[in-house]
């Protein structure tokens, strides 16, 4: 599997998801803003988790979700610093390091046991849930939503792909 393309698509969809957003009638679709900071807020939490997971470092946050939600800005940045690492941090991943169980502790207080492949994977299937949460409030918000489908993602940076 090869994460550093599916990070990069996770990149890219990130950046045209803030794009749409950054489009939301506040003052008329203030709830279906405030649901996108709140799933935004969410997704960075747990990729936090996850990389301090990865990296061995204790939990930066004690839940998945806070009451108070970062402006979309700070969240735009976060998510940005996060896919950044996320790239860099699987480019030279040997099958071993892939394959390395790593155990923790959830918020809920259980334990747990994922490989780093699985933990990768689950960063993108994660934002994949959740940018498809606000692509709804998107809709409800009378903003249209990116096409932000891997097939569109690929066909746009290897556009030899198109051919026949």
């Amino acid at each position: 599997m090869d994460f550093e393309k599916l990070f990069l698509y996770k990149q890219w969809s990130d950046q045209r998801l803030f794009c749409a957003i950054y489009q939301i009638n506040q003052s008329q679709f203030m709830q279906d803003y405030d649901f996108a900071r709140q799933q935004l807020n969410h997704t960075m939490i747990v990729e936090e988790l996850f990389r301090a997971r990865l990296e061995q470092n204790p939990p930066p946050h004690s839940q998945t979700n806070t009451s108070d939600l970062p402006t979309l800005q700070e969240l735009q940045q976060r998510i940005a610093i996060s896919d950044s690492w996320f790239i860099e941090f699987v480019q030279n991943l040997t099958k071993e390091q892939l394959s390395q169980m790593l155990h923790f502790q959830f918020i809920d207080g259980k334990m747990g046991q994922l490989s780093v492949a699985e933990i990768l994977f689950h960063m993108i299937n994660h934002g994949t849930y959740h940018r498809g949460n606000i692509a709804h409030a998107l809709h409800h918000a009378q903003v249209a939503h990116p096409a932000d489908t891997y097939t569109v993602f690929i066909h746009k940076v290897e556009t030899e792909r198109r051919g026949s």
